[in-house]
C-alpha cells in the first residue's frame, strides 16, 4: 500500500495536498472541496486500486478492498458527474462512505465490547501531528512503519463545541419535516427541510442544520442524557434520485426502519455503522405499498423513516419498539407529486 500511496501523493498538486491535510485533520467535520487526482493511471502496479480506494483505505477503513464498497456523498462533485468535466478524479476520503446493504438483517442485540464500539471510527490527526503528516505525504516518512500505524490508530476525539441551530429560509413547500423524540415525548417543533440535504447533530464544529443540542426539555433522564452524548456529529440526510439516503457521521451506530426496508407487516431495523451510508427510503417501492402496519404499534405513515441514535429496537433487540429508545428521529416525507 505504501508505494502506491506514495506515488499518488507525488502526482497531487500542492493545493490538493494542503486540502487533503485539512480534511484529514478535521476528520470530515466540514464539507470540503474535491481533492483531484490526475486522470490516467495513478494507481499502484501491485495494488491496482483507484486513488479514492487508496486514500480511504489509508485514512479511514484499512479493511476496504474495492471501489464498489464506497458511495459518493451528496456534496461531492464526482458523485454528481461534475468531475467528468474536470482534469482529475476526486479522491477526498471524506467525500465517500461505506455502503450498508439494506437486505442484510441486523445482528442480535448484544452489549458490544469496546473494540466493537470503535469499529468504523476514523483516525484522529491533531494539529501537533500536522507537520509529520505533510512530510509523510511528501515521502520523507514512508520508510517508517511507525508513522503509518500512528496515522491509522483509532482514538477518541475531544468534545466539540456546540453549534447554534440554523433554520432554513422559509419557502413554499419542503421535501420532509423532522421530529425529534425522547421515548414517547416529542421535543421541539417540526423542522422543515428545503435543501437537498440536512445535517442532524448535537456537536458539529462547522456546518448548519438541525441542532438537537438547542432543543430544550423540562426533564431528561440519565438514559436520555447518555444517549444524547453519543449523537455527536449525527447524520446527514439527503434526497437523491429515487430515494433518501442516511450517512452516519457519528462515532456510534444508528438504527433505521422504514416501509421500504421491511417486507409487508414486518419491522426490519437496519444497523448503520459509523462512516456508512444506507438508502433508507425508496420512492419506487413506496408507490406500491399501502398503509404501514407495525406489529404491536399499529398503523404508521407509509412515507416516514424512523432513526434511533445508538440504541436498536425490534425483534432482534432488547427494546421491542422505537418508543422505548431514548433518542430518535422521525422523518416525515412529502409524497412526490
Amino acid at each position: 500500500l505504501k508505494p502506491a500511496v506514495h506515488a499518488l501523493f507525488k502526482k497531487l498538486k500542492d493545493e490538493e495536498l494542503e486540502l487533503l491535510v485539512q480534511v484529514v485533520e478535521s476528520r470530515g467535520a466540514w464539507e470540503s472541496g474535491c481533492v483531484l487526482a490526475p486522470r490516467g493511471d495513478p494507481r499502484g502496479v501491485k495494488q491496482g486500486l483507484p486513488p479514492q480506494v487508496l486514500l480511504c483505505r489509508l485514512f479511514r477503513w484499512p479493511d476496504l478492498h474495492q471501489s464498489h464498497e464506497l458511495k459518493h456523498l451528496c456534496y461531492c462533485a464526482g458523485g454528481q458527474g461534475a468531475c467528468g468535466d474536470l482534469a482529475g478524479l476526486c479522491c477526498n476520503p471524506h467525500h465517500f462512505s461505506r455502503l450498508a446493504v439494506p437486505e442484510t438483517p441486523p445482528p442480535p442485540y448484544l452489549k458490544a465490547s469496546c473494540e466493537h464500539e470503535n469499529q468504523g471510527m476514523e483516525p484522529a490527526v491533531t494539529p501537533s501531528r500536522r507537520k509529520r503528516l505533510r512530510q509523510g505525504m511528501r515521502g520523507s516518512c514512508w520508510g517508517s512503519t511507525a508513522w503509518l500505524s500512528h496515522v491509522l490508530v483509532v482514538t477518541l476525539c475531544s468534545p466539540l463545541p456546540d453549534t447554534s441551530l440554523s433554520r432554513s429560509t422559509i419557502k413554499d413547500g419542503c421535501w420532509c419535516k423532522l421530529a425529534y423524540w425522547e421515548y414517547r415525548t416529542r421535543v421541539g417543533r417540526l423542522y422543515a427541510v428545503h435543501e437537498a440535504s440536512v445535517n442532524v447533530f448535537c456537536e458539529l464544529p462547522w456546518g448548519s442544520g438541525f441542532c438537537l443540542a438547542q432543543l430544550p426539555a423540562a426533564y431528561r433522564s440519565c438514559a436520555v442524557r447518555r444517549a444524547r452524548g453519543k449523537i455527536g456529529r449525527g447524520l446527514l440526510l439527503s434526497r437523491e434520485p429515487g430515494g433518501v439516503w442516511a450517512y452516519n457521521r457519528s462515532e456510534h451506530p444508528i438504527f433505521v426502519s422504514s416501509p421500504t426496508l421491511s417486507p409487508p407487516g414486518a419491522c426490519t431495523v437496519l444497523k448503520v455503522l459509523p462512516g456508512y451510508s444506507a438508502k433508507v427510503f425508496d420512492y419506487g417501492w413506496a408507490g406500491d405499498r399501502g398503509g404501514w402496519q407495525l406489529p404491536g404499534e399499529g398503523p404508521c405513515d407509509p412515507h416516514s423513516i424512523r432513526i434511533s441514535f445508538a440504541k436498536g429496537w425490534g425483534p432482534c433487540y432488547s427494546r421491542q419498539f422505537i418508543t422505548s429508545c431514548p433518542c430518535w428521529l422521525e422523518v416525515l416525507l412529502n409524497q412526490p407529486r
